[in-house]
């Protein structure tokens, strides 16, 4: 019988068949590497439904399931209250979900697991567009940022995710990046270690639907931090915490240089771009909370 533990370091298989250049393997390995192998994973479908493989093949050493784009937050719930009914409260469970399986089409049973305070971890990794399906437009699609659905551009900003469940008062959430994997990994553990739900929003830069060379996604993911277009902060008992604020943003224009989705924009799109972008930076910087 082959066996896969001498085959592969951690919990995660080697060769998995994401895109090159995607931060979406370095985001799994690293979340694992803190969740640890006493863990149940729900996986819906999009891009991480590699991970979760067909049949009997799995890229994941750990339970899980693939459950459906819309009920990601649910079947978490589901199989939390399936442990404490058995007693067991040190299996983690963990959902991982796309931004489209989460902002749009899951948020609905993300906001019931909130309300009830089931105590599972979810992770939003936002490449911001369903790239699994041909790229089209989602609420995390930044503005002016071309997709097949919005060729011309997104005529309005992203959604705030973070805010929704803060406006539920989620006991936790953060975002992260792979610009910082030490900060991703010592927010892992805060949302493994909350009692109550917890909500972790990772930026992943996506080569085929940000059309870039794929060498460029780390730096993509430092540049979107620098220049405050990805925001890295907590909100923690009631209260948000930025955790990076340089004393003065790079500018954008490298950013939007690389990524072919932006090579539409007239100089007064991207001005406008810019100003979104400074604008909710400032909100969270003026409220240093």
């Amino acid at each position: 019988m082959y066996d896969i533990k001498h085959k592969s370091k951690g919990l995660v298989a080697h060769g998995v068949s994401a895109c090159a250049g995607c931060g979406l393997e370095l985001i799994m390995r690293n979340v694992m590497e803190v969740l640890g192998q006493d863990t149940i994973i729900v996986i819906p479908p999009g891009c991480a439904a590699l991970f979760s493989g067909f049949g009997k093949e799995t890229a994941l050493k750990i339970a899980g399931i693939q459950g459906n784009l819309e009920s990601s937050a649910a079947c978490a719930s589901g199989i939390r209250a399936g442990l404490n009914a058995q007693g067991n409260t040190h299996t983690k469970v963990l959902a991982f979900a796309g931004d489209g399986a989460t902002a749009d089409i899951g948020l609905q049973s993300l906001s019931g697991a909130i309300e009830r305070r089931d105590r599972i971890i979810y992770v939003c990794y936002d490449n911001e567009a369903y790239m699994n399906t041909g790229i089209q437009g989602s609420s995390s699609t930044p503005l002016w940022a071309s997709t097949t659905t919005t060729p011309a551009g997104k005529p309005v900003a992203r959604k705030n995710l973070i805010g929704i469940a803060m406006a539920h008062d989620i006991p936790y959430a953060a975002s992260a990046s792979l610009q910082n994997l030490v900060d991703l990994k010592k927010k892992v553990k805060k949302a493994m270690e909350t009692n109550g739900p917890s909500l972790l929003h990772v930026h992943c830069p996506c080569p085929t639907g940000w059309f870039y060379d794929p060498k460029y996604s780390i730096r993509l993911a430092k540049l979107a931090v620098t220049t405050g277009n990805w925001v890295l902060y907590e909100y923690e008992g009631g209260k948000v915490t930025v955790n990076y604020k340089p004393q003065q943003l790079e500018s954008m224009d490298e950013y939007i240089k690389l990524q072919g989705r932006f090579k539409h924009l007239t100089p007064e799109k991207l001005e406008e771009v810019k100003s979104e972008v400074k604008k909710t930076y400032d909100r969270f910087v003026e409220k240093n909370c």
